[in-house]
């Protein structure tokens, strides 16, 4: 690829990451801010009504109450995808909450098994923890949608000299080499970006047939492990 092209390309993918973020961020509110507030509105409306005519008509009471538990079953899975959608959600909860969170939402689409390995002992800087949250979050899109993989790990551990985050599937892997210089898709553009943005080291190990490792890191200079 010419550096010319590489340039450009690169200034398109941070356009396209911008308005993502913009754009999951405004649903993120709206979800929260409009529906959220009116399905709970609703349910507040069916307890009036339900003491208004539970003497005329003694069957609302079970009726009622079976719409209520409806619309709070809604009204948690709607939060739950408000604070998904959100690009904060490394600031606003940590960085293992998020991963934890990640992780189930995509167990809900894969049907092989999906495990998060995190040392709790690490405390990485916020613009590192988000570059991390996200380079998984595309890496483990791309597993579920292109591996045809059985398991993924998602593996983040301290050493003497870095912190280091590593993806893994059981895939069919890809010549990964052939394809960064000829084609590279958006997801690993992606990918490279936050690692870029987030001060890491980035790589990628990947043959066919034998699955695929994305490994981000960071040295341990400017990052506090806790005592053990």
């Amino acid at each position: 690829m010419l550096d010319s092209q590489r340039i450009i390309l690169d200034q398109l993918l941070v356009s396209v990451i911008n308005a993502r973020e913009q754009e999951c961020a405004r649903v993120s509110r709206l979800l929260h801010d409009q529906v959220g507030q009116v399905l709970s509105a609703v349910g507040l409306q069916l307890d009036v009504l339900r003491l208004d005519l539970k003497q005329q008509v003694p069957e609302i009471v079970g009726r009622t109450a079976e719409i209520q538990h409806l619309l709070e079953e809604a009204v948690t899975k709607i939060r739950e995808l408000s604070f998904e959608l959100n690009p904060a959600i490394v600031e606003r909860a940590g960085l293992q909450f998020a991963l934890d969170q990640l992780a189930g939402r995509f167990r809900k689409a894969f049907k092989g098994g999906l495990r998060l390995l995190f040392d709790s002992s690490v405390h990485v800087p916020r613009e590192t923890a988000n570059a991390l949250y996200k380079i998984a979050e595309c890496a483990i899109d791309n597993a579920v949608q292109h591996a045809s993989c059985t398991q993924i790990e998602v593996l983040l551990r301290p050493s003497q000299k870095a912190v280091t985050m590593e993806i893994r599937d059981n895939g069919r892997g890809f010549p990964y080499a052939e394809i960064r210089k000829q084609s590279p898709g958006l997801g690993l553009l992606m990918m490279e970006h936050h690692a870029s943005e987030g001060g890491l080291e980035f790589s990628i190990r990947s043959t066919p047939g034998r699955g695929t490792v994305v490994r981000a890191s960071r040295r341990t200079e400017n990052i506090e492990v806790a005592d053990r």
